[in-house]
């Protein structure tokens, strides 16, 4: 059953801004998705606004989520650019109430180097940048001077990519964890993502999960973001929300016991659920069932 070596589930800590930290390895962590966005793909408009997007964060704490995600800009393919004067005026708001909120950890969703620096002046601890530092290659260095936490994901976007989706996730993460740490990145501050979803037809993600192996070998907390995504629908057979998010919760239980750490999702207790489940076989497998 169990894919990723033990290693993978030892105890290890992710370093984040204004001295925070983050437990990973027995235990997997939740990411609340909270778009402050009118078009995102699945919930776009419904928390666009300031006291709907806070109430929503809170919530998903409620339900178990330790990181709040917080974007304002849609990634979607297809969707229109927004400048960075708007997403900051979407999300700096939100990451300002949250601080005062609550004492889960604010992750700022954007490629942008300046809205990164000021979400984390406004609060956030960690930098979630889906271009891997490739859009504005300034971010790097915000996240280190802050001492962010920085998810680098891999993404297929704008790019020539290899013909193995496996092998091409390593030619790109070599790269770009290289141009991380000669920005003063700490690999305590490091996560990546396999950028399920970006730029990948639904073998590609397929091939990508069935090999997350491969990217152990970077000795990195991995971050999971299959949530919702068109891939998950196609394989769970149905377009609506409630559907992809069973079949999201099964790709969080899966990815889980494949050694991810940390699950980007829109429904919290529904991956709550999955994931206590494969932590208790992860447990079963290291000799710790506390």
């Amino acid at each position: 059953m169990m894919q990723a070596p033990t290693p993978c589930f030892r105890p290890r800590t992710l370093s984040c801004a204004k001295g925070r930290t983050l437990a990973l390895g027995p235990v997997g962590v939740l990411m609340a998705i909270v778009n402050v966005t009118p078009d995102s793909f699945s919930d776009g408009g419904q928390f666009v606004d300031t006291e709907a997007a806070v109430d929503h964060a809170l919530q998903a704490v409620e339900e178990g989520a330790a990181i709040l995600d917080i974007g304002g800009e849609s990634t979607r393919p297809g969707a229109a650019p927004i400048s960075a004067e708007e997403e900051q005026a979407r999300v700096l708001p939100v990451v300002e109430a949250l601080a005062e909120k609550t004492g889960a950890l604010i992750s700022v969703d954007t490629y942008r180097a300046e809205t990164a620096r000021l979400a984390v002046s406004s609060g956030a601890h960690i930098i979630n940048d889906v271009s891997g530092g490739t859009a504005e290659p300034k971010i790097l260095r915000i996240a280190a001077e802050t001492g962010a936490g920085y998810c680098l994901m891999h993404t297929s976007r704008n790019r020539e990519t290899l013909a193995n989706p496996v092998a091409d996730q390593l030619f790109f993460l070599d790269k770009a964890l290289a141009a991380a740490r000669a920005a003063g990145i700490d690999d305590s501050q490091l996560v990546i993502d396999p950028g399920f979803g970006f730029g990948k037809d639904v073998e590609d993600n397929l091939a990508i999960m069935a090999h997350l192996d491969a990217l152990h070998a970077l000795d990195l907390p991995l971050l999971i973001g299959t949530s919702r995504k068109r891939f998950v629908a196609a394989i769970g057979g149905a377009d609506d929300n409630l559907t992809r998010d069973f079949a999201t919760a099964s790709t969080t239980a899966i990815t889980r016991l494949a050694g991810g750490a940390i699950f980007r999702v829109h429904n919290v207790g529904a991956n709550r659920a999955a994931l206590a489940f494969a932590d208790a076989m992860i447990a079963r497998h290291t000799g710790d069932p506390s």
